[in-house]
């Protein structure tokens, strides 16, 4: 038992039930013919991915300080893709309707990508600085996590939380509308709830509640990040019950107000997303070996 448990199980057994609800997505429904659904087969598929590289990057990051680094720029990288498939789902279900087909809607997704490709270099630019620039330091000595902890968590923090408030424009244009008009809609109190923690997941991340108050006594069960992991799993539940029901009530309306998402548009778009953070990653992990102390110690190993 260690700080990195709990952290481990609450973002593996989520990842584990995500794919069972997209297997039974796939049993489901007729993919081939059935166009509408490929964003949220996009979605969804982040959905597994981003857990999933959590618990990876929770259970393999103490081999060593190379490794720390690396698992969690994959797990940057996979959270940055969950926003994008975030934003995809959104665009195809969600958006008001007044917005639908309009200029904001046609830059909506393009933007989208380039703030996940931005989301992912900013996010492991906080750890380790720009890739080279210390190429003749000491590997234990470059880091801004280490030289600038506090700035190195806002960036972070900025990374992701901006990403997401800019997914969430037609979301909370919609929530804004509600209220005004005191609207009936049965998704919009699921919306609320996946807003909510959403605000609660950045909240606890931000303030290391509650071992702040009580140092030592959440070292292996209630420490932030646990809690942290458990918001943020609860907002992508409620965001993923949201999103497929306003797929499934809305589905008449949104087909005849705008062309059908192309496979390129949906899916496609991850996949060429994934390749670039990929290589974002592959470039900022092979700095970590560029160093003449790491070097040394490869010779010696």
């Amino acid at each position: 038992m260690t700080n990195e448990t709990l952290n481990i199980w609450t973002h593996f057994v989520p990842a584990c039930y995500f794919l069972g609800k997209l297997l039974a997505l796939l049993y489901a429904l007729d993919l081939c013919n059935d166009v509408y659904a490929w964003p949220l087969l996009a979605y969804m598929s982040t959905c597994c991915i981003y857990p999933f590289m959590s618990s990876c990057a929770h259970t393999f990051s103490t081999m060593s300080t190379q490794a720390r680094h690396i698992c969690y720029f994959f797990d940057y990288g996979s959270l940055s893709i969950y926003s994008l498939g975030s934003a995809v789902a959104y665009s195809a279900y969600v958006f008001p309707e007044e917005w639908v087909d309009g200029t904001f809607h046609r830059c909506y997704v393009p933007t989208a990508v380039f703030n996940a490709v931005l989301s992912t270099g900013l996010s492991c630019y906080s750890r380790l600085g720009a890739p080279y620039h210390h190429y003749n330091s000491d590997i234990l000595e470059r880091f801004p996590e280490l030289e600038q902890p506090r700035f190195s968590k806002v960036l972070r923090t900025l990374a992701f939380v901006y990403p997401y408030l800019f997914d969430s424009i037609p979301l909370f244009y919609r929530l804004y509308l509600c209220a005004e008009d005191s609207c009936a809609e049965g998704v919009i109190p699921i919306h609320i709830q996946h807003v909510v923690f959403a605000f609660l997941t950045c909240f606890i991340f931000t303030t290391h509640l509650p071992e702040r108050l009580a140092p030592g006594h959440f070292d292996y069960i209630g420490h932030s990040h646990q809690v942290f992991h458990v918001c943020g799993i609860a907002g992508t539940y409620f965001q993923m019950e949201a999103i497929m029901m306003d797929m499934a009530s809305r589905h008449e309306r949104l087909r005849a107000s705008f062309p059908l998402p192309t496979l390129s548009q949906t899916v496609g778009l991850i996949g060429v997303c994934l390749v670039i953070n990929l290589i974002i990653i592959g470039a900022f992990s092979k700095a970590l070996y560029s160093t003449p102390e790491s070097s040394k110690r490869e010779k010696t190993t």
